[in-house]
């Protein structure tokens, strides 16, 4: 629901509630007394980070032509990994010098200084803006017959729920993105627990070499999103610019997870895994521009209804894998996936 408030108020608004949000969760967190205070800060927390991606998309797709959609989807995730990479540095520095209370209210500060900034210089609509020239808005919105630039409607329809919820074409793409975040969540759950105490790494070394399946997925995220765009500018079919992107990362990336479970070495088994998640990385620019693509004006209702499916296939990954895992089968979780990523 929170991506239908992005289409009804604007990506503006509802974006700037939702870091609110997310600032106060980290408060309530360094404020926090007991089991209650923790509770309430976490139900802030998931209620800020619901919305943000589906209002986002919202917002992009008012500001970027389709052309462009897959490479800013592709950058927007990248840096979302960025900062996971950059956590435990920022995170463990503030801890050791200041505390960890003191620790939450600079995150929550940051949070409350970008809602800030975002109010003052972000415009819900290119036109709006005052350094947004006639060729850069004919780039955005597209040209009439006779050279007009075409107009945003700014009629606020109902939404038309049925449609949306009874589209075969929205549950293939919910499908799509559950294969995908079944797969990325096993990198943030059980993929350090697996590295220690099957492939047998030191913290250190888990630090070190460990990122490496990380860091190939935020160039995935960028390289998918630039091929899927490139593909649609030469051939002007968004369907097939995003299908040839995501069919054969889908495929590559269950492909490398098979070597990346049966072989020896830790190394080996890293290198796998970063080809593995560089190829399923890359599906999620193709992936979010879709919903953009089909959806139009309730682009931020479409993308929130595949990340809630694909929210809830996530919650799957740490149930499969610390089943599994638990049990001693550390190769079985990987065919899995792969199979999964070969549904997707």
């Amino acid at each position: 629901p929170v991506g239908w408030l992005g289409d009804r108020f604007g990506p503006k608004k509802v974006l700037n509630v939702l870091i609110m949000l997310t600032s106060a969760s980290a408060f309530l967190t360094g404020a926090a007394t007991g089991f209650g205070s923790l509770l309430t800060a976490r139900l802030f927390l998931g209620l800020g980070e619901s919305g943000a991606f589906p209002v986002a998309s919202r917002g992009m797709q008012l500001w970027f032509p389709a052309s462009e959609r897959g490479r800013i989807q592709g950058i927007t995730h990248f840096f979302s990994r960025f900062a996971v990479a950059i956590m435990p540095l920022t995170a463990g520095t503030l801890l050791l010098v200041y505390g960890w209370r003191a620790m939450f209210f600079v995150f929550g500060a940051i949070g409350v200084l970008w809602v800030a900034a975002f109010w003052w210089f972000y415009r819900e609509r290119p036109e709006d803006h005052p350094r947004v020239n006639r060729a850069e808005l004919a780039e955005i919105r597209g040209l009439n017959e006779d050279g007009s630039i075409k107009a945003l409607s700014l009629a606020r329809p109902e939404t038309p729920w049925r449609q949306i919820l009874t589209s075969p074409n929205m549950w293939y793409i919910a499908l799509g993105y559950c294969c995908f975040f079944f797969g990325t969540n096993f990198y943030l759950t059980w993929y350090p627990t697996y590295l220690r105490e099957y492939r047998g790494l030191s913290i250190t070394a888990l630090g070190i070499i460990g990122s490496i399946p990380l860091l190939a997925g935020m160039a995935g995220d960028v390289v998918g999103g630039w091929m899927s765009d490139m593909i649609l500018k030469r051939t002007g079919n968004a369907r097939r610019a995003r299908r040839l992107v995501a069919a054969p990362g889908f495929f590559l990336a269950g492909v490398f997870l098979i070597p990346a479970a049966l072989v020896g070495g830790a190394t080996a088994s890293i290198l796998c895994l970063a080809a593995s998640f560089f190829f399923l990385e890359w599906v999620i620019g193709p992936a979010w521009a879709v919903p953009m693509d089909v959806g139009g004006r309730f682009s931020g209702t479409v993308t929130g209804v595949m990340n809630m499916s694909g929210s809830l296939a996530a919650s799957l990954t740490p149930i499969v894998y610390g089943t599994l895992f638990g049990r001693g089968y550390w190769v079985a979780p990987f065919l899995v996936s792969a199979a999964v990523m070969g549904l997707g």
